[in-house]
């Protein structure tokens, strides 16, 4: 009967910390959940917000998984001491993931970059749609989301696109030494004054920047706000493209 009651004690018991894994590791979404949402109602910045968040479902977690050991018997001072002596083998096991933690914590203090920022970082170019704890999530121009770490992200370079409200854009053109420099910049400069997404201050500009054996090389630069950039690049590359066809043409 000894060993019955034993064995129905420690059943008992495992059921117990399995249902405290099971309905804790769903409280802990559902919080983490609600301080989004609470966050964001408040207004407050998106990469804390989702870093909290982040934050609260992995403490929760961490305080779930403890109570379901303490369950089953296991005394909270045999645990510690248990960890304590493996704590060698945990921080190398885990350093890559408190470098990863103090990087995210860093990327929320210096704020290199925001919730919908585009940014290269890593090899990686697109848009910030989610800063975690250990994670920043990016989402590139041919829609793949990319997962960087925190640590070696805040800890290597970082270009930002979208901090400043404008944007230069340069274009090289060959230009045949037999053709004529000023005309060809007024002419490309029309071009550029006629397109609305070029800004006006600073003006543009066309000038020599290069030579090699056969030609000129014609650097055409201007600037254009921020989030149109993208747009008035495709637009300044086709327009001189049509011109230089158009040029071609009339000389054929």
């Amino acid at each position: 009967m000894d060993i019955v009651h034993y064995l129905s004690q420690i059943g008992l018991s495992i059921t117990i910390a399995l249902a405290i894994l099971i309905i804790g590791f769903w409280l802990s979404k559902q919080i983490g959940k609600l301080v989004f949402k609470i966050l964001t109602k408040r207004e407050v910045d998106e990469g804390l917000t989702t870093f909290l968040s982040s934050f609260t479902v992995v403490a929760i977690k961490v305080i779930v998984i403890v109570t379901a050991i303490s369950k089953l018997g296991i005394e909270m001072t045999s645990f510690v001491t248990i960890l304590g002596a493996a704590g060698i083998a945990i921080g190398m096991a885990f350093s890559g993931t408190l470098s990863n933690f103090a990087g995210g914590i860093m990327i929320l203090i210096i704020k290199p970059f925001n919730i919908d920022d585009t940014i290269t970082a890593q090899g990686i170019t697109g848009e910030v749609i989610e800063i975690q704890i250990f994670n920043t999530f990016i989402l590139t121009p041919d829609n793949k989301t990319v997962i960087l770490p925190n640590g070696p992200l805040i800890n290597g370079t970082i270009v930002n696109f979208t901090r400043q409200d404008k944007r230069r854009l340069d274009v090289v053109l060959p230009l045949k030494y037999e053709a004529s420099n000023a005309t060809v910049s007024q002419n490309i400069v029309s071009l550029l004054e006629s397109n609305t997404l070029i800004l006006k201050d600073p003006a543009p500009q066309v000038y020599v920047s290069e030579f090699d054996a056969d030609h000129a090389k014609l650097t055409v630069s201007c600037w254009t706000t921020t989030p149109n950039f993208n747009q008035a690049q495709k637009d300044i590359h086709n327009t001189l493209y049509q011109w230089q066809q158009q040029k071609a043409a009339e000389h054929s």
